[in-house]
């Protein structure tokens, strides 16, 4: 049986599989497109990463089958998750690493992959990172998370080391709630700078973000101190101040006047934020948790209201203490 396998071959997933290559593990890239396979495999090359060519020691497939591992790190599109999780490869811990919510059933991935594979272990790998950072091999920092210690610890020692710092956490659900939550707060922050609201506002933004995802944390069951790590404040910072991110973008489109769905187009990616924000809203609303940005976020996206109007739902909340 392989060690690893990377299930889906995106920029994310394939600079995973270029992580695990450096790491001497010779994984197995999947994608679920025989001919994206094909051209992969001849070119040796993803166009999302075109300056990082693919090892020979990693094998690409578009037979699932072939992708039997230990460790099965999961990178596709959240939204299509729930789909891929039934066709799985009959054994291997699953570690999910793609950051949203389901927005047909409002789960995260760890609660999605436990509802439908309840007896197989599953991991969250999730953190400040940009794919084509750790295809290239610069220094980087992410968190693997599980309830079970020697799990999360087999595969830190599996994929952490060289310039890749890998922390172990024992709150899935954080971490998850984390690497969803921020995409969404990330388009509030890429609308504050498209509208030139000024650094203040989304110096503010950002920091009143981290509470919302604390008190989200707290309603699903997590850890809100996970919040204050690397998949919270530190996946939110790079999110929501790289020009790469492109939920960041969304919200610059945004906020320049261009409408969501000319902005989506024109980026040309899956930008899980849309998505999530929605069920984000949705979940936390039904937790009765306050959730104003979120919210704000996806009344702009739904067309429920323009930005202005977000700005004063925000700004004439009532007063509080911090």
């Amino acid at each position: 049986m392989n060690e690893i396998a990377v299930l889906g071959a995106g920029a994310w997933g394939t600079a995973l599989a270029l992580l695990a290559a450096r790491r001497g593990l010779r994984p197995v890239l999947w994608t679920h497109d025989p001919l994206h396979a094909e051209t992969l495999a001849a070119s040796r090359l993803n166009p999302r990463l075109p300056r990082h060519p693919l090892p020979a020691e990693i094998r690409i497939t578009s037979r699932l089958e072939e992708a039997e591992a230990r460790f099965l790190l999961i990178a596709v599109p959240v939204q299509s998750l729930g789909a891929l999780l039934p066709r799985l490869p009959p054994s291997g811990a699953l570690v999910l690493c793609g950051k949203g919510m389901d927005a047909k059933t409002g789960l995260l991935p760890p609660e999605l992959a436990a509802a439908l594979h309840p007896e197989r272990p599953v991991l969250v790998l999730s953190g400040p990172n940009f794919a084509h950072e750790i295809a290239a091999g610069l220094p980087a920092a992410s968190v693997i998370a599980s309830t079970s210690e020697p799990l999360r610890r087999a595969v830190m020692e599996k994929l952490g080391g060289g310039a890749f710092r890998l922390y172990g956490n024992a709150d899935p659900i954080g971490v998850a709630l984390g690497g969803a939550a921020k995409n969404v707060i990330a388009i509030a922050a890429g609308a504050v700078s498209g509208a030139e609201w000024g650094e203040n506002a989304r110096a503010a933004l950002i920091t009143r973000g981290v509470a919302e995802m604390s008190r989200l944390a707290r309603g699903l069951g997590g850890q809100p101190e996970t919040m204050m790590g690397l998949a919270g404040l530190g996946d939110l910072v790079l999110t929501a101040t790289g020009a790469a991110s492109r939920n960041f973008r969304l919200g610059q489109a945004l906020g320049q006047g261009i409408d969501v769905a000319a902005a989506a187009a024109a980026i040309g990616s899956t930008i899980e934020g849309i998505a999530t924000a929605h069920a984000l809203r949705r979940r936390a609303a039904a937790l009765g948790v306050e959730t104003p940005i979120v919210t704000a976020v996806s009344q702009v996206l739904a067309g429920e209201t323009d930005l202005e109007g977000a700005l004063r739902s925000l700004l004439e909340r009532r007063l509080r203490d911090e």
